[in-house]
């Protein structure tokens, strides 16, 4: 997995865009739930009065309220607030205050003058419990700290005669004796959570706004549109950044398989003979599609959530510990319940997931094996048989896909239990603890909301996590291919050919046996092909014909020996130059979709004149062929040639080799889908145009190489004849054989 996760390394910057943007997204999401808490809790709760420290109050209120204050606390208030009254205010002024104000006509009025959050913190810290003090010594206990006798204030002047004002008995303490009495209320405000504190004394700020005139409902009002609409901005904030993200993930999970697409099929077009024998052709397809998608979908998943997440999560964390710590044992249940559930999945579940990859790759083998003998089957009519094979491999891989489908169907109605689980701890827990008045309803709901976006960031981790095993085993897969090691490279110090190549082949003393195997195939292989003659190679089934022709363009490399290519070994010349100069055509001729002249011009000679490629289709006799189709040269080749004979595919291949007009023509038994008279023709239209060619052929059928100026004999990978037709009729018993069993006494007699 690391080794494919490198591939992302061209994308850093639109990675980091991503966690930026993810970053965004995720302090959105922790900032919504603080908002509803204050909706909650100050909007509703408190009617859009945020804090202790009042707008506006009367003066003789605020007098009572600063005989509970130190010097410093206020020297504080007497700096942010300004007295006004119609004395020392002028007429616009006053006309101005008194629309809002009503209580200004008949009393004076102090007015907070500061936006200064500092100092409002500071009020805000002392100025509630001196209103709750002086409140409770007018009311009694205010409302909201009456749950307990720990949480009662207790009135000092309740013995008091009826009528006493004890505030100008406070006034007249000495000061010894009203230290002591403050002190002891103080004592009492430490049983009494700050947040139950800052609420009761704004309940004693309501009365009072409605006293001097102000319209609670529209302060109220105000602050829940105001809250709701931020809201709304950091909710838009959040969509905006998750589309971008979205859009980005896309973008780079789609070039990251394209490009783990593009490197996978470059390395298989590399890959020798030794090499395909390590992958069926079914199991590389798979690798380039299905498991490429794997890897893709999981990408598209770690940009999206797993940075996500974690962002996610831990903000969470500090948020809930914020709001309230009594309850955050809850989360760690949660999180350590949904841990378990994941394990236990994932322990279940990776087994299976390397085994899906394998299913699959049997399914496409069983299938491109039925399709492609398709006739075969026909033939032998065996399609129940196929039908059944398949049907077995498809079972297997229905099977284990229904077992990690069951697995997934277990898992996410145990995460959303464990959710609502984790909702009702917090909702009972919380009731308790509204109750004692340790915490408000709103930061009851504010932790919810952040237990369930903690849930939600092990569940996101936990669903990657689940995809991991599969992307894991992908991911191998690829890596397998793109790690394979090339056998048949170029030469680190590769040697180029003169200006003037010939197109001489050598082989010296060259013996060959396939990778693994304990037999050679070939052994001590020696002759000259030289320009401007034909070297036909003939023998039994199993001789190594096939496997020499493959030597020369290095489909394989020789074990012992060389093959020397004007007087170059060919391992000292690269690939290309090599192939370059190399006309093949197999036995099973190969077809591309395309056009026939797509498929005449394949490769670096698209650019080609017509006229080579005139010539070349005269040559290979498939000019009546071209002639008798509707659209000639332009006529559409399906896949694989389906649309052609095997003999016209083999005559196409042999035109599309002679139109690259190599220096070396190999034919690997390319005349045996060609009858006796097309085979002929072809033969003598070729020798015209080899003068400075050489050209290897593969033949099992004697005429077909009996006018070649050498013919090479091989039985079980050794030559036990060599010359021309006449000489081998006289010298090698395997020849004279082999030309008996296609040819009477007399035409041998005649030859």
């Amino acid at each position: 997995m690391k080794n494919i996760l490198k591939q992302l390394k061209p994308f850093t910057i639109f990675i980091l865009i991503i966690i930026a943007l993810l970053f965004v997204q995720a302090m959105t999401d922790l900032a919504l739930p603080d908002y509803m808490s204050n909706i909650v809790n100050i909007g509703i709760q408190q009617n859009g009065i945020d804090n202790a420290v009042p707008q506006v109050i009367r003066a003789a209120e605020m007098e009572k309220i600063k005989l509970f204050l130190n010097e410093e606390e206020n020297n504080l208030i007497d700096n942010n607030y300004k007295l006004i009254n119609k004395e020392n205010l002028n007429e616009k002024e006053y006309n101005n205050y008194s629309k809002k104000y009503k209580a200004l006509e008949k009393e004076s009025l102090y007015i907070l003058n500061t936006s200064n959050k500092e100092d409002i913190e500071k009020m805000n810290s002392f100025l509630g419990k001196a209103i709750l003090t002086k409140y409770s010594i007018e009311k009694g206990t205010p409302q909201g700290i009456t749950s307990g006798d720990r949480n009662k204030i207790e009135n000092p002047f309740e013995k008091f005669p009826e009528g006493t004002d004890p505030f100008i008995v406070l006034k007249n303490l000495p000061k010894k004796e009203f230290d002591t009495m403050k002190s002891e209320i103080d004592k009492q405000f430490k049983s009494i959570p700050d947040t139950m504190i800052t609420q009761s004394a704004i309940n004693y700020i309501k009365l009072e706004y409605e006293t001097i005139g102000i319209d609670m409902n529209k302060i109220q009002s105000n602050y829940i549109q105001s809250t709701g609409g931020i809201m709304l901005l950091i909710a838009l904030i959040g969509m905006v950044a998750s589309v971008i993200v979205g859009l980005l993930a896309a973008r780079v999970s789609a070039s990251l398989g394209r490009d783990l697409r593009d490197k996978v099929f470059k390395k298989v077009t590399s890959f020798s003979s030794p090499e395909f024998d390590n992958f069926s052709t079914a199991s590389l397809i798979t690798r380039s599609t299905n498991d490429i998608q794997q890897v893709q979908v999981f990408v598209m998943l770690l940009l999206r959530l797993v940075f996500y997440a974690p962002i996610l999560g831990v903000g969470g964390v500090i948020r809930a510990l914020n709001t309230n710590t009594s309850m955050a044992w809850i989360v760690a249940v949660g999180v350590i319940a949904i841990l378990v559930l994941v394990t236990t999945l994932f322990m279940i579940a990776m087994p299976k997931f390397k085994k899906v990859q394998k299913l699959v790759d049997k399914v496409n083998l069983v299938m491109r094996e039925s399709l492609n003998g398709i006739m075969v089957v026909r033939a032998f009519n065996t399609q129940k048989f196929e039908e059944k094979k398949f049907d077995n491999a498809n079972k297997n891989l229905t099977k284990t896909h229904l077992f990690v489908s069951r697995l997934m169907t277990i898992m996410m109605p145990t995460m959303m239990l464990i959710m609502n689980v984790i909702t009702l701890l917090i909702v009972w827990v919380g009731a308790h603890e509204i109750d004692k008045a340790t915490i408000q309803v709103g930061d009851m709901m504010a932790f919810i909301q952040y237990a369930m976006q903690i849930i939600m960031s092990f569940l996101m981790i936990s669903m990657v996590s689940l995809i991991l095993p599969r992307a894991s085993v992908s991911a191998q897969r690829i890596a397998e291919v793109l790690d394979e090691d090339i056998i048949i490279k170029d030469p680190q110090n590769p040697r180029k050919f003169n200006n003037d190549i010939k197109g001489l082949v050598e082989f010296k003393n060259v013996s060959f046996k396939y990778p693994g195997a304990e037999e050679y195939v070939l052994k001590d292989i020696n002759f000259i092909a030289r320009p401007g003659e034909t070297t036909a190679f003939i023998g039994s089934t199993g001789s190594g014909k096939s496997t020499l022709i493959n030597l020369i363009p290095r489909f394989y490399d020789v074990t012992d020996g060389e093959i020397l290519f004007d007087g170059v070994d060919i391992r000292d010349i690269t690939l290309e130059d090599l192939r370059e100069n190399i006309g093949y055509v197999p036995q099973k001729g190969v077809l591309f979709t395309g056009t026939i002249e797509s498929n005449l011009k394949y490769g670096k000679n698209l650019n080609v004149n017509n006229e080579d490629v005139l010539k070349a289709v005269e040559i290979s006799q498939a000019k009546e062929l071209i002639e008798g189709k509707e659209k000639g040269i332009l006529s559409n080749i399906a896949q694989g040639g389906g649309n052609v004979s095997g003999g016209q595919k083999q005559r196409l291949s042999i035109a599309r080799a002679l139109v690259k007009k190599p220096k070396i023509l190999l034919f690997d038994d390319s005349f045996s889908a060609l009858d006796f008279k097309t085979d002929a023709l072809l033969r003598k239209a070729i020798k015209g145009e080899i003068k400075n060619r050489t050209m290897l052929i593969i033949a099992q059928r004697i005429n077909t190489i009996k006018d070649a100026e050498k013919i090479i004999v091989l039985d079980e990978g050794k030559i036990v004849g060599m010359g021309n037709h006449r000489e081998l009729l006289q010298n090698c018993e395997v020849y004279k054989q082999i030309a008996l069993s296609q040819l009477s006494e007399e035409e041998l007699v005649y030859e």
